[in-house]
């Protein structure tokens, strides 16, 4: 016996889920600038949020973004206003031009995450790397910033 589960129940529990861990997680300050919007009527992804990791050491902050299919040059890196931002698009793969796709899950459109930075960041020494998919993004802390608050 198989049960049959129409994709659009799967797409409203999945953004009934996403909904219920943002509202659980934005003590964090990570916003998802983009959701993963999926158009019902042509089954086709136009943007996406890529998944994060945040890590606090001793002596800095690492942000690891999952962006698989995605090249250097299609990532972009920002701060603006005490905020990272990693934005990018992907292009659909238009290999297959004939025929008919029967599964397509392959992300590809704009993607944007925002992450609000402490005040401790030192922001012009903020490094990154891309490998395998991933991005890693070094935020330094300040040391002396936590020594720059004095209350009279």
């Amino acid at each position: 016996m198989s049960v049959y589960w129409p994709d659009y129940k799967f797409g409203d529990f999945e953004n009934s889920v996403s909904r219920l861990f943002d509202d659980f997680f934005k003590d964090l300050n990570v916003e998802r600038q983009s959701g993963n919007n999926i158009s019902r009527s042509s089954g086709s992804r136009t943007n996406w949020t890529p998944p994060l990791d945040v890590h606090e050491s001793e002596k800095e902050y690492s942000v690891n973004a999952e962006l698989p299919g995605v090249t250097k040059e299609q990532i972009n890196l920002d701060v603006r206003e005490n905020t990272l931002i990693i934005s990018g698009e992907t292009k659909k793969d238009e290999k297959y031009k004939e025929g008919n796709t029967h599964i397509q899950e392959r992300r590809y459109g704009s993607f944007t995450r925002a992450i609000s930075l402490p005040r401790n960041v030192k922001t012009g020494d903020i490094t990154a790397k891309f490998e395998n998919g991933i991005l890693e993004v070094k935020l330094p802390k300040d040391e002396n910033a936590a020594k720059k608050i004095s209350i009279q």
